[in-house]
């Protein structure tokens, strides 16, 4: 027999909408900042132009991927230069240790795509809805023409800057002004309106509804960040030893046994993840510092000191506690783990930077022809046959020479031309077919392997590449 006591517990919680307040200060200056900044970087940076020449492209960043090739001003990568895209990865990640060693979720309170434009959201929906308490009783209001004009507005918004987020993306593929025409006049490709339509609905989604659902539930990085942090970590904390015992009551006769913390929960109501950050360190929390400003603005009002609420570390708990100062800023964030993690990020990007500069403008790659993989000829000789692949990074046609040393008596012949130099195209690369003979008697048809190198020398620029290769095949 059931009762009412084996009901099973329910598993599933419906979201709770979260009205975060405006405020104002340092840290909500910056967020406004960066995200001036950032959002100015991603809608303009398609359309700034750069002068390559006739043969490539003038967009300044785009990622060709017809041509498989990426662009960022001066800089050109080539499919197998991918090493540079894997490399910058690298030091993206070792960036994102290094500042949640030293700051916390700096990157989620200030930088993330999910907070910017949740932010950005937020601002329209408070411009259109009003402030927390206007947009709490609109919340619980009944569905009217009024309520369903501001909804309507808003969500119109959202749309739009959506549409545009998804807009942006795609011009990073192909040429943004072109794109623009053939998106307007319905001529550009399917995978395009599909692109746009995927990333306007995630945006819409993900900034005006699911918020704080996708830092708690949907992102890795706060299960990943604990390993990031230990005790030296500067994060927004609580000052408990100071404001507590919390009490609303100033005038009343134990007052003066009472904490700083008025208990006003102005720092619960202006955070965007809905959580009171005097409960301590917890998994929603984005360090945005919202809840710094929305305190110290109180502190100021009731005459206590600043800082109830601020970023502090683990280690500095004691210290405060006994009435001492904390250690410094630059003491928490100058330490071996940081410094570890900036070396190893200097050295990763002092490696591409070289790496970057040294590389060539022409390059070959060689691949053996195996099938079969060496022919007696008549009189002898044996021949190797050899697929070369020419890249010319020049703005225009450049001769390539090809010839072969390290090895005696070995004759480069190339397939449908007289001569050993050929034409490589502009930015472009050309598979030339390539015959090795070596004559009856000689060194390399004596045994079964002998290495040599082909070696390309660009007749203009006299620059030279080479790549090592084997020469099989001995006379019978």
């Amino acid at each position: 027999m059931s009762t009412a006591d084996d009901t099973p517990e329910k598993l599933y919680a419906a979201r709770e909408p979260i009205f975060p307040r405006r405020v104002s200060g340092t840290f909500r200056n910056l967020k406004w900042w960066i995200m001036a900044v950032t959002l100015g970087i991603y809608y303009i940076t398609p359309w700034i132009r750069w002068d390559r020449g006739p043969n490539l492209p003038d967009q300044a960043v785009l990622v060709d991927l017809a041509n498989r090739r990426f662009f960022m001003f001066m800089i050109e990568i080539w499919p197998h230069e991918f090493y540079f895209v894997a490399g910058l990865l690298i030091m993206a990640g070792l960036g994102l240790f290094l500042f949640t060693s030293a700051l916390g979720r700096v990157w989620c309170g200030y930088t993330c795509p999910q907070t910017v434009w949740t932010d950005l959201f937020i601002l329209v929906e408070r411009w259109v809805e009003g402030d927390r308490n206007k947009r709490v009783r609109l919340w619980n209001a009944k569905w009217d023409a009024r309520k369903l004009r501001l909804r309507m507005t808003k969500w119109v918004l959202w749309l739009l800057i959506a549409l545009a987020t998804g807009g942006a993306w795609v011009f990073y593929f192909t040429d943004a002004p072109s794109l623009l025409k053939d998106l307007l006049t319905l001529n550009a490709h399917p995978v395009a309106y599909i692109t746009i339509a995927v990333l306007t609905a995630t945006t819409f989604v993900f900034g005006g509804f699911a918020r704080e659902q996708v830092c708690i539930y949907m992102c890795p990085w706060p299960r990943i960040q604990a390993a990031m942090m230990d005790e030296d970590t500067l994060t927004v904390a609580y000052r408990e030893w100071r404001g507590e015992p919390r009490g609303k009551h100033r005038k009343a006769a134990d007052a003066d046994q009472l904490g700083d913390c008025i208990d006003c929960n102005a720092c619960v109501n202006v955070c965007p993840m809905g959580i009171d950050i005097r409960d301590g360190q917890q998994l929603a929390c984005i360090t945005c510092a919202l809840c710094i400003d929305a305190c110290d603005d109180v502190m100021a009002k009731i005459g206590k000191p600043r800082g109830l609420i601020d970023y502090m570390a683990l280690t500095d708990e004691p210290r405060e506690r006994a009435g001492e100062k904390p250690r410094s800023i630059w003491t928490h964030i100058f330490r071996l783990r940081t410094m570890i993690y900036t070396a190893l990020w200097s050295a990763v990007g002092i490696g591409l930077v070289v790496a970057l500069f040294m590389r060539s403008d022409i390059d070959l790659t060689v691949s053996p022809v195996r099938n079969p993989t060496f022919v007696t000829l008549s009189d002898g000789a044996i021949r190797n046959t050899y697929d070369v692949r020419l890249r010319n990074k020049h703005g225009d046609d450049r001769p390539f020479q090809i010839t072969a040393t390290d090895a005696e008596d070995l004759q480069v012949r190339l397939e449908g031309i007289d001569g050993d130099t050929v034409l490589v195209p502009a930015d472009a690369t050309k598979l030339q077919r390539v015959y090795v003979v070596a004559p009856a008697g000689s060194g390399p048809a004596t045994t079964e392997r002998t290495g040599f190198r082909f070696w390309v020398t660009d007749t203009i620029a006299d620059e030279r590449a080479f790549s090592d290769t084997v020469f099989n095949g001995r006379a019978q």
